[in-house]
């Protein structure tokens, strides 16, 4: 990378102000590692102090007020943080390219559905018989199609991917390594002393640009649908229980676990090990924060809840100040109950 600081606003569509535009920018960093031909970004005011210290040569800002050491070059843009990304996007590290073919030591069973001049399939991938794979769509190393599911257009399967049997992915989805969508739901009845499996026999729906993260995993519906809502965001290592509706635009963070049959509205948020109870609903917009426990469904759209078991987050911070507030109060009720005796 070696650019100027002119070049840079002219590729994010921004207009610069102090330092100098002819100032040679030669990599990208956070403001508080930043050098001085580096360009930084600042795009959360919990940044504040790391930006009045920043060493950067240039730091893109979406805010008028801001305060930087002299000589720091200010870019405005009306979002900094896609401003940045756009930079990376130019500039960072590239993803592999598109090799179009599929490999000679990929396996291809019978009756698939692609174009082998539109997609990619990387050695060692293996495409069970029936599978279908849109145009634009790359499949990763040792990754697994099994039987008849289906891949969309534009789709990136990371590496060690298994999309299990009759399962469909949509447009412009990326999976990344180690997931697995469609394994059996976990349903066992118990009879005659014993655990006795219930089939799982229908499927995974992902529906258009949906990323989902490592080792994440999606369980098949008993019948009918999983269905993880276009646009929805999952994080690395969460499960999503057989049955369950995740709605559209959603946010799921690492380690959070949906129960079956459980349904969440569109918008949704549950932040990291958030534990969801089954056959439950959660009403569009509502965010929940890290480690809730939601025991039951939430019917009013848009509120936040924290704590186990997840409550408002007003009633939660109440609760909290009164579980810190019993150690004082012991204290008093032994000084009255002293005091009571030396009467």
């Amino acid at each position: 990378m070696k650019t100027t600081i002119g070049e840079i606003a002219e590729l994010v569509g921004g207009t610069v102000s102090g330092g100098d535009s002819d100032g040679e920018i030669r990599g990208f960093a956070s403001l508080e590692v930043a050098q001085q031909d580096q360009v930084s970004f600042f795009g959360n005011e919990k940044y504040a102090a790391q930006l009045g210290e920043t060493a950067a040569g240039a730091v893109l800002t979406g805010t008028t007020e801001v305060k930087v050491p002299d000589g720091v070059a200010l870019i405005h843009v009306e979002n900094a943080i896609m401003a940045f990304d756009a930079i990376i996007r130019k500039y960072g590290v590239k993803p592999p390219a598109f090799t179009v073919g599929v490999s000679e030591s990929a396996f291809v069973g019978a009756d698939c559905t692609f174009d082998p001049d539109k997609i990619s399939v990387s050695p060692n991938a293996t495409l069970m018989d029936g599978v279908m794979i849109g145009k634009g769509s790359r499949i990763g190393a040792n990754s697994v199609i099994s039987n008849n599911a289906t891949i969309g257009e534009n789709c990136e399967i990371g590496p060690n991917v298994t999309v299990r049997e009759g399962c469909i992915i949509g447009d412009n989805v990326i999976i990344h390594p180690g997931v697995v969508v469609g394994a059996d739901g976990f349903g066992f009845e118990f009879a005659g002393g014993k655990h006795v499996k219930i089939e799982q026999l229908g499927i995974v729906r992902v529906e258009n640009d949906v990323e989902i993260g490592a080792n994440t995993s999606i369980d098949r519906a008993r019948f009918g649908e999983t269905v993880i809502g276009e646009g929805t965001k999952i994080d690395n290592l969460v499960q999503i229980g057989h049955n369950c509706v995740i709605g559209k635009h959603c946010i799921i963070v690492a380690q959070t676990g949906i129960s079956g049959s459980t349904r969440i509205g569109n918008y949704v948020t549950l932040a990291a090990q958030c534990g969801v109870a089954g056959h439950l609903s959660l009403a569009d917009q509502t965010t929940f924060g890290g480690r809730s426990g939601i025991i039951s469904s939430v019917n009013e759209p848009g509120g936040t809840y924290f704590g186990y078991p997840a409550r408002p987050l007003k009633e939660d911070r109440r609760q909290s100040m009164r579980i810190k507030q019993l150690g004082n109060l012991m204290s008093r009720v032994k000084a009255l109950e002293a005091k009571l005796k030396d009467d």
